[in-house]
């Protein structure tokens, strides 16, 4: 017999989270029990005291994960389908709970059999391997996995498929005869995405009033920027790992947010859990050379960011009035930063802008969520339905529209001759405000926005275009 035959005719065990699925299937369900039934927390301790299979059983028992929203591994996946179409016996073999392994295998349909934990044993390491050699025999079946953990079970398997091994398992298999598989990005490039790093540019408010109080003939203020900037970007992006581990879920069932770092496991689950709390710590450490009212302010934007993803953005129009106050709250930190005024006129101005965004980023996540789906005609985890479109873009469009009467009545103020020699040109602010606003709800109307439009503005020559010349507008009146 050839050795392609005598491989093909021996089992092929395949270990379930961080092999078959990128991520850890348990820890999922955790976090999705935590989200959906926050007094179930109180639990957790009685049920982890039982053991880890106890533990695990229990959670599998409360929630249950979609096995078709999964980030399966993308070349491993057809690689078993190929197998098993070529009469290969394939066995799923895991330490998570058999009820939620047997549901993925279901909804797969090409495992022959199921070996997990059982509520009384975690089948993982040497459990795993010993069941294994009870079940085959020593050398009679091949094995996939992942992790450390399943070096052992490697001694004992006649071939080693290794699935998106880390630095050590490399070292650790080095030498021998091993079939890789992998499917991910490089670690930096996952967490630049998980920490949303491209979303910081958000945070270049905290500059604003510094700009608008022409506070500028001071060095030290330029140090206090950089740090306010940085400060505000940890928390942002502290806050953006704890939404996208709540949302796990729901990101996971939608078409362009199952590509984010957690939910398409680039990014291991448990190191997003703790880098969220470091980053917070960072930020209010840097906050803290400041001023305590940049750390108040920070505490709140910190509280009010973690109450809308774990509540207020499931409710209509509080939602979007709670995004636009997290813009006019950036200002307010650049305020605290730098202990200068800011301006009615420029609170007035934010709240009526970063309003209509608000409105427009929901307004796209629903006309695409009814687009991709017809028969919900709703958002996920929102409170939006599809007759709520035109409704949103007349709150939308209108909240823009004031944005720019508030622009033209703060230029023919009193406050603005204090900062400019010839305020009748900052006249032409008005119509570049009016025409990016309605740019944005054109494209959004269209379907060519995403659900974010400040996403959209980054990397939009329009907008910066529109950018420069508003500078140059302002230069202008102040000579």
């Amino acid at each position: 017999m050839t050795d392609e035959f005598i491989s093909k005719s021996r089992p092929l065990c395949v270990d379930l989270d961080g092999t078959l699925v990128k991520t850890d299937t348990f820890v999922q369900a955790l976090f999705l029990l935590i989200r959906t039934r926050p007094a179930a927390v109180f639990s957790i301790p009685r049920w982890a005291s039982k053991g880890l299979a106890a533990f695990k059983e229990c959670v599998a028992k409360e929630v249950a994960l979609d096995p078709a929203a999964l980030p399966y591994h993308s070349k491993l996946l057809p690689f078993l389908e190929a197998e098993r179409r070529s009469g290969r016996v394939l066995v799923l073999t895991t330490a998570s709970d058999g009820s939620v392994a047997r549901r993925i295998a279901e909804y797969l349909g090409f495992f022959s059999e199921v070996i997990a934990s059982d509520g009384f044993v975690n089948l993982k390491a040497t459990r795993k391997r010993d069941a294994l050699v009870a079940r085959f025999g020593e050398h009679g079946f091949d094995y996939a996995g992942n992790s450390s953990d399943d070096l052992i079970v490697w001694d004992a398997a006649a071939e080693i498929i290794s699935v998106n091994p880390c630095g050590s398992v490399r070292r650790a298999l080095h030498g021998k005869d091993v079939t890789v598989f992998e499917d991910r990005p490089v670690s930096w490039r996952g967490w630049f995405k998980a920490l949303r790093v491209h979303q910081w540019i958000k945070n270049v408010l905290v500059f604003l009033p510094m700009l608008l109080a022409h506070e500028l003939g001071s060095s030290v203020i330029y140090g206090k920027a950089v740090v306010a900037f940085f400060a505000f970007s940890c928390a942002a992006s502290a806050i953006y790992l704890f939404n996208d581990l709540f949302d796990l879920h729901a990101d996971q069932h939608h078409p362009r947010k199952q590509k984010r770092a957690l939910a398409a496991g680039d990014v291991d689950l448990l190191a997003g859990a703790v880098a969220s709390p470091f980053l917070v710590s960072i930020a209010l450490g840097l906050a803290s050379f400041l001023s305590i009212s940049y750390v108040v302010v920070l505490l709140i934007y910190l509280f009010l960011t973690t109450l809308y993803s774990w509540q207020l953005k499931q409710m209509v129009l509080i939602d979007v009035i709670t995004l636009s106050a997290f813009y006019a709250i950036r200002i307010f930190a650049g305020t605290a930063a730098y202990g200068v005024e800011t301006s009615p006129w420029l609170i007035a101005f934010s709240i009526a802008i970063f309003l209509s965004l608000g409105v427009v980023k929901r307004y796209a996540e629903l006309r695409e969520a009814v687009r991709e789906n017809p028969e919900k005609l709703r958002a996920r985890g929102r409170g939006y339905h599809a007759r709520h479109l035109p409704w949103l873009m007349g709150l939308g469009v209108g909240s823009g529209i004031l944005s720019a009467v508030v622009l033209m009545l703060y230029i023919h103020s009193d406050k603005v001759v204090q900062f400019y020699k010839t305020p009748s040109i900052l006249g032409l602010l008005c119509p570049l405000v009016l025409y990016w606003i309605g740019r944005i709800w054109w494209l959004a109307s269209s379907g060519k926005l995403s659900d974010d439009p400040l996403d959209f503005a980054a990397r939009d020559p329009q907008t910066w275009l529109i950018a420069i010349l508003s500078v140059c507008v302002l230069i202008a009146g102040a000579l």
